[in-house]
């Protein structure tokens, strides 16, 4: 590409940050993914928001991610960025996947994780919440590359006339083709899917 002069439409973009972490500031949040090196299938999940925008606004989407399979585990969308966005998607993840309890939330220090509401439903679950450190969006690194290959893939240069035509492409880039179809190198060219079914013939054998 830079023999011929080519580069990416997409470097041009530019996103701008939804993190609104000033309740947060002058308490002490924990980390609990920083230094590990390995990760079991549904012991540590990760969750961001992030936007799209449409005709009719702004819709934004809040999503929950495996982190060791990559597995997109419950994705919402809505209007605004309440709390209530974040709730629903972590109920729909546990619903959908009996995610254990001890399994870790990692999320930044965006105000609707910090919220009383998310904090107490994660509570609720026996979910361990964990959180970025403040200016390090590399803590959250696997979020940051799902939204990336998303908006890349199905979102850039198009124009979305309706929140619900960008909430079915949504639905069905995530469930049609990126859990199910969507090989990542750090999964062993594998789909998250394929990879999940891999850890599990890898127990069984283990087990035998």
């Amino acid at each position: 590409m830079k023999r011929l002069g080519l580069a990416s439409i997409h470097n041009r973009r530019r996103q701008r940050s939804l993190t609104d972490s000033r309740k947060a500031k002058g308490k002490i949040w924990p980390n609990l993914v920083r230094g590990l090196k390995s990760f079991e299938p549904f012991q540590v999940v990760t969750s961001d928001i992030s936007y799209i925008r449409t005709a009719e606004g702004f819709e934004y989407l809040c999503k929950v991610r495996d982190v060791a399979t990559g597995i997109v585990l419950a994705h919402t969308m809505a209007d605004n960025m309440k709390a209530e966005l974040v709730t629903t998607a972590i109920t729909k993840a546990k619903k959908r996947w009996n995610l254990p309890k001890g399994c870790i939330h990692h999320s930044d220090l965006g105000s609707q994780y910090t919220a009383k509401d998310t904090q107490t439903l994660l509570k609720q679950l026996d979910f361990c919440q964990s959180f970025s450190r403040a200016g390090k969006p590399g803590d959250n690194a696997w979020s940051e590359s799902f939204f990336s290959i998303l908006k890349k893939e199905t979102v850039h240069w198009r124009h979305f006339q309706t929140r619900e035509e960008v909430r079915q492409t949504i639905f069905a880039y995530i469930e049609g083709f990126y859990n199910t179809r969507r090989v990542q190198k750090r999964l062993g060219y594998l789909s998250p899917i394929k990879r999940l079914n891999q850890y599990s013939e890898q127990f069984l054998v283990s087990v035998a």
